[in-house]
């Protein structure tokens, strides 16, 4: 661990909603110091950042991350992964499970787990719902669990036994830990990753309608109001949907959902200039369900902001649109992207950005926030709000963006993770 001294950083307060002027001591992994703005600073004899310009925030956690390892490591492994998540300022992530083998047992968990801790970030990982996400058997959640799953999910896969759903919940009720939910009818879907209707008239396609994410979206909650437990609606895409957990939330269930960078600054018109780059599931849609997912984030209907990075390589996207798999790499670029489009636009504070972005996602999974105070752990993302930069060589494996050579607002400088710096521009 580094003894570290920050000096004259801007810190917002998300509390009060003001921004201070501090410097601040790290040694042993802690804030073992704060100055006020003025205050005279001792001698130092560790590692000075000079913070005049930049803005601290409390690291930076994804919930909705695939490092494709085991079984898909030429997309990603977690190395590749862990450093493009410190390029873009995460301190803290959590895997999904839909790896080969599946995340369905002790000895891949482990497997997983083990790997990560050799890492200079915090990586946790869900195991899945079903044994093998097939959807008909729970796996043995008690066991995951206590060997250190911090959720469950079968994200990828819809759940689409309600009975199953059911018992599901009601283990992770007693577990106290989160389900996340992939919602989409396939039934519904003909091809996936292509909105149905501008984007998919455009391919001459049928596509995946805006009813196969939220007919489940509905049910799902019905079966949560029955059940208890806490649910978390993975990278929710629709007006309709966004609508459901806004009345769930009224009623007082313990339901959450997340949105995704992508889905809350782009169209499915980026379907039809970038092509594959622009190809994820759920897919973009309209201009409509995207103005409805940014004020689900207004209004705390939508609480967190996660990635859903999936990396592919290059020879998996280069087809035809509809034999290409969906998603898109995120962690390099998800906290300017958000920034220019929620809050350089006046949608969102950047107070409110935080925690969606670093604060309410370690809520829900019950992980410790760090905070630029004495005695608190340090991990944190150091941001030069006003710096533009171009996105080109990624840290990733893979480069499937639509995002990729384009300019972004918003440019991490330092990621701080136990104390240590890990990234560093």
């Amino acid at each position: 661990m580094q003894d570290i001294r920050i000096v004259n950083i801007t810190k917002p307060n998300t509390e009060k909603e003001i921004f201070e002027t501090v410097s601040l001591d790290i040694s042993g992994g802690k804030v073992i110091k704060v100055y006020k703005e003025g205050d005279t600073l001792p001698p130092f004899s560790g590692r000075v950042i000079d913070g005049a310009g930049l803005t601290i925030l409390p690291g930076l956690c994804d919930v909705h991350v695939h490092f494709r390892d085991p079984g898909f490591t030429h997309k990603e492994d977690i190395e590749s992964g862990a450093r493009a998540a410190v390029r873009g300022g995460f301190t803290e992530i959590i895997l999904m499970a839909n790896t080969k083998p599946t995340v369905s047992d002790t000895e891949t968990l482990k497997y997983v787990l083990n790997k990560a801790s050799k890492e200079k970030i915090k990586i946790h990982t869900c195991a899945t719902v079903t044994k093998d996400l097939a959807g008909e058997t729970l796996t043995d959640m008690d066991e995951l669990a206590s060997e250190g799953a911090i959720g469950f999910t079968d994200d990828g896969i819809p759940i689409m036994n309600e009975t199953v759903l059911a018992a599901a919940l009601k283990e992770c009720k007693r577990l106290n830990v989160p389900i996340s939910l992939h919602e989409e009818d396939k039934s519904l879907i003909k091809e996936n990753g292509i909105n149905h209707g501008k984007a998919s008239g455009f391919y001459n396609v049928y596509g995946s309608p805006s009813e196969a994410e939220y007919s489940i979206v509905a049910r799902d909650i019905d079966v949560l109001r029955k059940t208890g437990g806490t649910m978390l609606i993975q990278h929710i895409s629709t007006k309709e949907a966004a609508d459901l957990v806004r009345k769930g939330r009224m009623e007082g269930l313990s339901l959450y959902a997340e949105a995704t960078p992508h889905h809350i600054s782009l169209t499915e018109d980026a379907v039809m200039e970038y092509g594959v780059n622009a190809k994820m599931n759920p897919p973009l849609r309209t201009e409509e369900d995207r103005h409805a997912i940014i004020d689900g984030l207004k209004d705390g209907t939508i609480s967190i902001i996660s990635t859903d990075h999936a990396p592919h390589a290059d020879y998996e996207k280069n087809v035809e649109i509809t034999k290409a798999p969906s998603g898109i790499t995120g962690l390099e670029t998800s906290f300017s992207i958000c920034y220019e489009a929620l809050v350089c636009s006046g949608a969102l504070s950047l107070f409110k950005l935080i925690k969606k972005m670093s604060v309410n996602p370690r809520k829900l999974y019950n992980l410790p926030v760090p905070e630029v105070k004495e005695g608190s752990f340090a991990d944190f993302t150091l941001i030069d709000l006003n710096s533009k930069w171009i996105f080109t060589d990624s840290f990733s494996k893979s480069k499937n963006s639509p995002f990729l050579n384009k300019e972004l607002r918003g440019k991490i400088k330092y990621t701080i993770c136990e104390g240590n710096i890990v990234y560093e521009d």
